[in-house]
């Protein structure tokens, strides 16, 4: 039986002090993770049957970026727009919303009859996943107590995600050889399809008690600013940063983001709160999960280039590679809600991102002899360990502490970050191994660039998300932005 939608509150959370889960709890967990792990999966699926799409579809070299670029651009757009959106008139409307139009804009997808109806579809299935990921993100945090229950649901979504880009590249490369470039499209339809039935009589319905009208300036300026700034790294990751439009549109997005900002401040609703933002856990757990989404990214395009250019191993040798990495990836999931309960999660955010980096660094004795095989597995598997232990701590960071009403802003901040952080690693870094002349020394260049980022990051969370004990209590807090 569907639950009332018109409710105003969110079904009874989880206590934090029993963590266990009833089958109803895991029943919405695995509807909210599955929509996750569905839009994750279609960052990466398709990438390796491009060439054989293009020739299918008669589309030329340089107009396969756009079927990247097609679903980047509103899937990272209107993030922010779409989490409000839901704050305001219902998530679990919204919700359902966007998984009937991924799950549409993926038929489409699936059974094009030429480029334009197949960029309609990656372009529908960006904006649907721009509204299943604030919203599933948000039915999750507000269904789920803040605490250990809530800990161990951002834990396995966070896994579930980090799978999904993984799984993704290898399950790309098997569908496109055994079943041709339309089965990547039509999993995903799939996976829409089993989801979509479960959802309405399992989520509940939540939104803010109040109903504020909607900040249209700043939903365009952040809009218009998030779109011309993706446009301009994804297309700058095939063509360079020289072309007209790649620096048009960069600094047209900035622009549009200063203005958003100055919009923010001045308007009674705003679509994102600037002291939200000036919290110390909002905004150094946002630069933690930027950094450790794009260079993570970057790591595994890169080495596919390495271990297929230089090794010269075949796309199932390379998926096995990465195979090991999701293993891992699976325990670290399992662990790190332990740790956060036991080390809190600024400390294991800093210890995250360090170990994502060190063991990153790893990967600057790659040469070319086969035994670099087994270093390449092990390093990636390592750092991608840390990796989850920061994608995880970071989003707990960022919505603790958080009330329920703006909910749907902090995880549309989480999410924004991580969209963000997958759409400009490829560009800034990746470029740098793919224009070298010699891609062994390209990749070692990024690589080092790559670890030193991470661990410049680490000790700039710890220092941001530094503590302080309040004065005649034993609680610990975090200190707010701009305080001595």
């Amino acid at each position: 039986m569907a639950i009332d939608t018109t409710t105003s509150t969110p079904a009874p959370a989880l206590s934090p002090d029993t963590p266990r889960m009833s089958t109803r709890d895991k029943l919405v967990l695995f509807v909210l993770c599955a929509a996750q792990f569905m839009v994750a999966l279609d960052f990466s699926v398709l990438n390796v049957a491009l060439p054989v799409l293009g020739a299918d579809l008669g589309m030329s070299q340089s107009a396969l970026q756009w079927a990247v670029t097609a679903f980047a651009l509103p899937s990272g757009g209107f993030l922010l727009l779409f989490g409000r959106i839901g704050d305001l008139y219902g998530r679990r409307r919204l919700f359902l919303t966007g998984l009937a139009l991924f799950a549409a804009a993926s038929v489409l997808a699936t059974f094009a009859w030429g480029p334009a109806s197949f960029l309609a579809g990656r372009a529908l299935q960006g904006l649907g996943a721009a509204v299943i990921v604030p919203t599933g993100m948000s039915l999750l945090t507000t269904t789920f107590a803040e605490g250990p229950a809530r800990d161990r649901a951002l834990g396995i979504s966070g896994t579930l995600m980090s799978l999904g880009f993984t799984i993704g590249m290898v399950a790309g490369g098997i569908l496109t050889d055994a079943l041709g470039w339309r089965s990547t499209m039509g999993l995903l339809a799939v996976f829409a399809l089993v989801v979509l039935p479960l959802a309405p009589g399992l989520l509940p319905e939540s939104r803010t008690p109040q109903r504020p009208h909607l900040d249209v300036p700043g939903a365009v300026t952040v809009t218009g600013g998030l779109l011309s700034l993706i446009y301009a790294l994804t297309t700058a990751a095939d063509h360079g940063f020289g072309r007209a439009d790649v620096i048009t549109t960069l600094i047209a997005g900035l622009a549009l983001l200063a203005a958003f900002v100055v919009v923010e401040s001045r308007t009674e609703a705003p679509l994102v709160s600037l002291p939200m933002l000036r919290r110390r856990t909002v905004a150094w757990g946002n630069l933690g999960g930027l950094i450790t989404f794009s260079m993570m990214s970057t790591a595994i395009f890169v080495l596919t280039l390495y271990l297929q250019e230089i090794l010269h191993l075949s796309a199932w040798q390379t998926g096995l590679v990465f195979g090991v990495q999701g293993v891992l990836s699976v325990i670290a999931g399992m662990l790190t809600p332990r740790f956060v309960s036991r080390l809190g999660a600024r400390r294991t955010l800093v210890v995250s991102l360090a170990g994502q980096g060190a063991f990153t660094a790893g990967l600057l004795f790659l040469d070319t002899h086969t035994w670099s095989v087994w270093l390449a597995t092990a390093a990636v598997s390592l750092a991608s360990m840390f990796h989850l232990g920061a994608i995880i701590s970071y989003g707990v960071t960022v919505t603790s502490g958080v009330p329920d009403e703006e909910q749907g802003l902090a995880t549309g901040l989480v999410t924004s970050t991580q969209q963000l952080g997958l759409t400009i690693g490829i560009p800034l870094l990746g470029v740098l191994a793919t224009t070298s002349d010699d891609l062994l020394s390209g990749t070692r260049t990024v690589m080092a660039l790559n670890a030193a980022i991470v661990l410049t990051a680490a000790a700039l969370v710890a220092l941001g998300l530094r503590t302080r004990r309040t004065a005649g209590s034993g609680t610990v807090e975090t200190e707010p932005l701009g305080s001595r």
